[in-house]
């Protein structure tokens, strides 16, 4: 599927970091704290212009905007407003770190932002992630997951997929029939090819790889994946062939599981929102309605409350 990515926040025009550091100033000092004026104001500004506000308000104030707001800020609101407040890369290196720390991996999490990155993408992340923790993520993934799906994230991660746009329908037609003999033409199957391939190709080629798979076998690779393979290998290589049918609705799906069932999983929920804010929300949210038949405002108000309902409306441009 190809899509005109949409953002739900674009750079504020005209802007003042003066300006909004001051009111944010005003807006935690003394006694209470405004934080509907934090969230007009930081909702409301791309990434690159909070991060001119953090310069001037330590300029103005000599005080770190960061500690300010957890001084202010308590709960999920807090997360979603820090989260906005970091460079995005380096939020999502927090939220992989987070992932691996501790007893037990969130695999959701690493196939969530590692399964969806462009090459571009994936280097400035592997960089970003040895700056701010002085350990290659590679070295890290290796220690905290295993087998195949360890294999698929390593090769995710040093950046063999094609450049963007590559595409050769003479190798699709050979890559499917690979994929086809690896999986359901065998007893058992060969995770290697499915790695192999589904870790190089680009978007674009993956796209005529499964039209090809389709007319060879007579069912979809979703449904040869569901049939061959199981827990976070079956998670990984899904979200591969998503991604590539269509990021938004990937991404749709994985917000209605946040809030589906006992309790909402508000890491992912905000890690969604606050990341794909200034790429494509606003598709994010079109699919969210298409897929679901419910608006994706609705199902978060159903499921938030507070400062920290308003914080992630106003992202989606529906407060």
């Amino acid at each position: 599927m190809d899509y005109t990515p949409t953002p739900s926040v674009v750079p504020a025009n005209p802007f003042d970091a003066e300006a909004d550091a001051a009111a944010l100033r005003g807006a935690m000092k003394g006694f209470g704290t405004d934080e509907q004026a934090i969230i007009d104001i930081l909702t409301a500004r791309s990434n690159a212009q909070r991060q001119q506000i953090k310069e001037q308000f330590l300029r103005e104030y000599g005080r770190d905007l960061i500690d300010d707001l957890k001084s202010e800020l308590g709960g999920k609101f807090e997360d979603v407003i820090i989260a906005l407040m970091m460079p995005p890369v380096e939020y999502l290196c927090k939220q992989l770190h987070k992932a691996m720390a501790g007893m037990g991996t969130d695999e959701s999490t690493l196939v969530e932002i590692l399964c969806t990155k462009s090459n571009e993408e994936m280097s400035e992340i592997v960089k970003c992630y040895e700056d701010m923790y002085d350990r290659p993520l590679a070295e890290h993934l290796c220690s905290e997951t295993g087998g195949h799906f360890r294999r698929l994230l390593t090769l995710i991660i040093t950046g063999v997929r094609d450049p963007v746009g590559t595409v050769d329908p003479e190798k699709a037609r050979e890559q499917a029939e690979q994929l086809y003999n690896a999986g359901e033409a065998k007893l058992g199957t060969d995770e290697e090819v499915f790695n192999r391939i589904l870790a190089h190709g680009s978007f674009a080629q993956l796209r005529l790889v499964f039209d090809e798979y389709k007319e060879l076998s007579g069912q979809t690779l979703e449904q040869a994946i569901k049939h061959e393979m199981s827990g976070e290998m079956h998670e990984a290589m899904m979200a591969i062939v998503e991604c590539v049918q269509s990021p938004p609705a990937f991404f749709a799906n994985r917000l209605y599981n946040a809030m589906s069932g006992a309790g909402t999983d508000d890491t992912t929920l905000i890690r969604i929102i606050v990341s794909r804010s200034e790429i494509d929300l606003l598709n994010i949210k079109e699919e969210f309605e298409r897929i679901y038949n419910r608006t994706l405002v609705s199902a978060i108000k159903s499921e938030t409350s507070g400062d920290y309902k308003r914080a992630l409306c106003a992202l989606i441009g529906g407060a």
